[in-house]
């Protein structure tokens, strides 16, 4: 079985199209971005808080709807696993919602962050340690670049924030994202001005 897919090179990998490359780098700018956050001024926590959401939740988002199809098709386990990591984007879709309804300095919204982030970094070595591990020992680089291509087309058009509304799995989590993603893009755009229109928020 394949290691931890953090110490290998681009070339075990499968190259940077790859989509065990693609998902190493998000993650690196998703763990970048929560250090930022930790250590900015007010103002700059908000602004990084946002470029967290939105890239946590595009990220997830792909997964959802073109990887862990791919690992339940291709790995034995693979419905076990991807049940485990569902869920815990299930975990940070509910907390990411309530952080995004309580007001910056909450003491209440701080102590959710903190507890996101703590789910996210562990959805993280999840992915990198146990699931995609047993994806690479599946497929060959040409499968996982052509995942990766897939995977990096929907995270561009993705929802940007957690929807409770739209289900973890095909088809109905693709057939509900495209107009929310359009929402959420308009809303991003808008600084988070945009009616909220109802209850908001998918998962990483």
């Amino acid at each position: 079985m394949a290691r931890t897919i953090r110490d290998q090179s681009l070339q075990q990998l499968g190259g940077r199209a790859s989509v065990l490359a693609r998902q190493r780098r998000d993650h690196d700018e998703i763990d970048r971005l929560m250090d930022r956050y930790r250590s900015g001024d007010a103002q700059d926590r908000e602004r990084t808080l946002k470029e967290i959401v939105q890239l946590v939740f595009s990220h997830a988002f792909a997964e959802e709807t073109v990887l862990w199809p791919a690992v339940r098709r291709s790995v034995p386990d693979g419905e076990r696993l991807t049940a485990r990591v569902e869920e815990e984007h299930q975990q940070i879709n509910d907390l990411v919602a309530d952080i995004e309804r309580l007001p910056p300095g909450d003491p209440e919204r701080e102590e959710k962050v903190e507890r996101a982030f703590a789910l996210i970094t562990q959805d993280i070595r999840d992915e990198e340690d146990l699931l995609l591990p047993r994806l690479q020992d599946a497929m060959d680089a040409a499968g996982l670049r052509r995942l990766g291509s897939a995977w990096e087309t929907v995270r561009r058009t993705a929802p940007t924030h957690p929807h409770p509304v739209v289900p973890r799995r095909p088809p109905g989590n693709a057939l509900l994202g495209v107009p929310l993603s359009l929402y959420d893009r308009v809303r991003d755009a808008l600084g988070g001005r945009a009616g909220r229109g109802g209850r908001t928020g998918t998962g990483t």
